[in-house]
């Protein structure tokens, strides 16, 4: 028995010799890429929401990609719904159907190729960190990572906008997303869930604030009337307040939403449907101001009746961003001499945003929450993967404020 005991103990221990030096040879191609699915902590297919037909999605499985020495597999916890996805839902003005959409996600590196040692602001990179994309660099020669404020976004691709290939894993309505080279990637282990997944919309609004700066117009002690409280105005009243703008009037014509807009930091609220006609309109703001005019507005609604009316918000000398329109909302109508000429008005337009916003983004967070400010609420609406038609057609309705898929 004791010799049948012995021979056990050494069976055993060849054994666990041998688990332990398959882990270590798995840990090491894990490190140095290869497949993903040789990780057992990976699974070796991902689930991807594919927009398939216009205002329907298939979430569909696919082989998990190779992933390359300059490669970051990324483990998706959320993304937000944005009015570009809606677009493309509805109308696919961009003809890429069949495509994976999302473009304000994030999530937590689960693999990486050798090459890949930091993020594109310079900061370490590590398994489980928290990681947000932004362009795609490929090679445009305009672009590089050492002049952040070279070029809008606008001029290179974006994950979640792109057309469909053979790795799928293109956008994060997923529950994987593979970051190739070229692209940017920034370190965000530092922010909640919520904050990262509104990073995309309030660099829009980064961007946005610092072209109406670059009119001198726009200081501390301005009044401020910001038209539209969706997200992206309310997100706009945030980011004035953290500046330490406090005289900041929203135009609404939904009571809930000018409520919240005074708990991110205006100072008074105007409800468009109380007052009939832009001459009442444009009194109902300067009442609110003290007998004043704006000295700026952002105008943030895509409506080209709301663009039409704004410049009779704005005072003599006054400033204007017209950031409402991502895509063509058709044409509006002013007078140039009453509108812009007689009342010498600094208008600066602003779509999207650079790198360097993206930076700025993060800070913006930070104070936001250091001084109070709600913007997590931003999110009213979160679903799971599986319901992301509902997940659309919530945001098409227009019932919540930002709709985001959050993976459990």
């Amino acid at each position: 028995m004791e010799t049948n005991n012995i021979n056990i103990e050494e069976i055993v221990r060849q054994v666990l010799s041998s688990m332990e030096g398959r882990t270590a040879q798995g840990a090491g191609a894990s490190a140095a890429g290869g497949s993903a699915a040789d990780s057992p902590a990976i699974p070796r297919t991902a689930h991807v929401a594919m927009l398939t037909s216009l205002e329907h999605f298939d979430v569909k499985e696919f082989p998990m990609p190779e992933v390359g020495d300059d490669d970051i597999l990324v483990k998706v916890e959320g993304c937000g719904v944005c009015g570009t996805d809606a677009h493309e839902f509805k109308k696919d003005p961009f003809s890429l159907i069949p495509v994976a959409l999302g473009h304000e996600g994030t999530g937590e590196i689960v693999k990486m190729g050798k090459n890949v040692k930091k993020d594109s602001a310079g900061k370490d990179l590590k398994l489980g960190d928290k990681v947000v994309t932004c362009m795609i660099f490929k090679d445009n020669p305009d672009i590089t990572m050492f002049d952040l404020n070279k070029q809008n976004v606008g001029g290179a691709d974006v994950y979640g906008l792109l057309p469909d290939d053979d790795i799928h894993l293109n956008g994060w309505f997923s529950d994987y997303i593979l970051i190739r080279k070229g692209s940017t990637v920034f370190n965000v282990s530092d922010l909640d869930l919520y904050s990262r997944v509104l990073i995309e919309p309030c660099a829009v609004l980064v961007h946005a604030v610092e072209r109406a700066k670059s009119t001198g117009i726009l200081r501390f002690n301005s009044r401020v009337v910001v038209q539209g409280c969706g997200p992206i105005g309310l997100i706009c009243i945030a980011i004035l307040r953290t500046m330490g703008i406090q005289n900041i009037i929203a135009v609404d014509g939904e009571q809930g939403r000018l409520d919240f807009a005074r708990q991110l930091g205006a100072s008074g609220a105007v409800n468009f449907k109380e007052h009939k006609g832009i001459e009442a309109l444009a009194g109902a703001v300067e009442n609110v101001f003290g007998g004043h005019l704006a000295d700026f507005a952002f105008q943030c609604t895509g409506s080209p009746v709301a663009h039409s009316n704004i410049y009779k918000f704005i005072r003599n000398g006054g400033g204007l961003c017209e950031l409402g329109f991502f895509i063509n909302g058709g044409d509006a109508t002013i007078n140039p001499h009453f509108d812009i000429c007689s009342k010498e008005i600094t208008t600066v337009g602003s779509w999207v945003y650079t790198l360097r916003d993206y930076a700025t983004t993060f800070d913006f967070l930070k104070s936001a929450k250091q001084i109070g400010l709600p913007i997590e609420k931003l999110i009213t609406h979160t679903y799971p993967l599986e319901q992301i038609n509902e997940a659309l057609n919530m945001n098409l309705s227009m019932q919540g404020l930002k709709i985001a898929i959050i993976n459990q």
